[in-house]
């Protein structure tokens, strides 16, 4: 079967109007149909190549420019527009956070058919870099190539890469020099432990051929000072392990936590893998308002702990505890909502599917003392039904933060039963909150919403909106 050969069409001088989902932006064909563009800022001026036609519009890319936006600000990395990690370095961080809250209003309004309260304006994080505590960062032998270097007829020579996969690209690393993403020592780190690597001909991974020994890096920072690093090996080479773990241990003594993973599998994944202590503890701190969280390989935990912090305090408020309600604590992950509630409530129920998330929330509720929540595994289209509230009680007060695909629609359908006074709906994705808000609007009306930034220089957004019973 031919494919269809999709035409390519250039269209000159046009505006860039807006900012869209996932990070594009917005322009307009003279026909009329809109173009969405991966490498322009609203006020740009324009000439586009088109590489794809649909029926009501195109994608293209932005190949001249005529007027660069006021919006425009010079981007801080070296590598970006290459790598995929910050789509918005190259706008001005009070335009990035208008975008935001324009894509939230705008979801929750047409997608959502929301009738809004006045829309409380969005908070910005006070670091718009070097905010993530966790990074991974992944080996290749065969490093993501330039135009220039494609070009060249010069020895390439070393093509060993750790960093991040090229967008769209499983089997391309881009070889990072420096990330403004995590605080050192986090490039310090990543930076030594190729050099060595490359010194010591330690194979970098092929993801194609599945072959050689370094696989991935993570680095795990907290406020607390800890760092963990967890490096994970294709297979086993004992001697090679050794070199490598020994020269972290002693070039970076501030690693609390040094472990490893022998992973021989198709894919980079670790929740099925086991995890060895190298050296220090299994596990880091994180502190928030005085509670302690124990964080280890595997553990899910907002990666801006400062913005966290912000958003759990939002979402306290919006809940609007007297220390009487009873809160149940949808998709609790590992208990950090919960326990952040738990002493202005009577009690709390956490339900998580993921059995290892609530082994950490048990844990840490015990090591912060907190003797009035309680947590469960399962699914929660099954776990949250009739008779497990019959047993727990009514809630007064559900607090849900599910993932980005929004609630199951038998979730939606249970809280609406049971109906508690309140509901706060804490969302990383306002399309699908927008949907599980309209199925609610019946029964619940919106009293407040408020979006966070919790990653600056990308065109995620988090929205926390407060439900009270009509």
């Amino acid at each position: 079967m031919s494919r269809k050969i999709t035409k390519k069409q250039i269209f000159e001088h046009i505006e860039v109007l807006d900012a869209g989902a996932k990070g594009k932006t917005i322009a307009k064909a003279p026909d009329g149909k809109v173009i969405f563009l991966p490498n322009a800022v609203p006020g740009d001026v324009v000439d586009i190549q088109t590489f794809k036609k649909r029926k009501s519009y195109y994608e293209g890319k932005a190949i001249n420019f005529h007027k660069l936006s006021e919006k425009r600000t010079t981007p801080v990395c070296e590598h970006f527009g290459v790598c995929g990690g910050c789509k918005w370095q190259d706008m001005a961080y009070e335009h990035q956070l208008y975008y935001k809250q324009k894509e939230v209003t705008n979801n929750l309004t047409r997608i959502g058919h929301i009738q809004l309260p006045e829309v409380t304006p969005i908070l910005g994080s006070k670091d718009q870099y070097f905010y993530r505590n966790k990074m991974e960062f992944s080996f290749s032998d065969s490093r993501w190539l330039t135009q220039e270097e494609v070009k060249s007829d010069a020895d390439l020579g070393d093509r060993n890469a750790l960093g991040f996969h090229i967008p769209g690209m499983w089997d391309k690393i881009l070889d990072l020099k420096k990330c403004h993403l995590q605080a050192d020592p986090s490039n310090a780190i990543r930076n030594a432990v190729k050099q060595f690597a490359t010194q010591n001909n330690l194979a970098f991974f092929n993801s194609r051929n599945q072959t050689g020994f370094l696989r991935t890096m993570m680095v795990r920072t907290s406020s607390t000072g800890d760092v963990m690093v967890v490096m994970q090996f294709f297979k086993e080479d004992k001697a090679n392990r050794k070199l490598l773990m020994d020269f972290i241990a002693e070039s970076f003594p501030q690693i609390t936590s040094l472990q490893y993973i022998i992973n021989e599998k198709a894919n980079d994944t670790i929740y099925d893998q086991e995890v060895i202590c190298y050296k220090g503890a299994d596990h880091i701190f994180e502190h928030m308002e005085g509670l302690k969280f124990k964080i280890n390989a595997k553990s899910f935990y907002q990666t801006n702990s400062e913005q966290a912090f912000e958003l759990y305090k939002i979402t306290r408020d919006f809940a609007g505890l007297t220390g009487n309600e009873l809160v149940y604590d949808l998709y609790t992950g590992t208990g950090t909502i919960a326990q952040f509630v738990a002493k202005q409530t009577k009690k709390v129920i956490g339900v998580e599917s993921v059995p290892d998330a609530i082994t950490a929330a048990k844990e840490n509720a015990q090591l912060n003392k907190i003797n009035n929540v309680e947590f469960f595994v399962g699914d929660m289209k099954h776990v949250f039904n009739d008779a497990f509230i019959k047993k727990h009680g009514h809630p007064d007060v559900i607090i849900t933060d599910p993932p980005r695909d929004g609630m199951h629609k038998d979730v939606v359908q249970q809280i609406l039963t049971i109906a508690p006074k309140r509901v706060v709906y804490v969302s990383c994705n306002s399309a699908t909150q927008a949907r599980d808000l309209e199925l609610m609007d019946t029964t619940y009306k919106v009293v407040k919403t408020q979006a966070v930034d919790m990653f600056p220089q990308t065109f995620h957004v988090e929205n926390v909106v407060l439900l009270e019973k009509r």
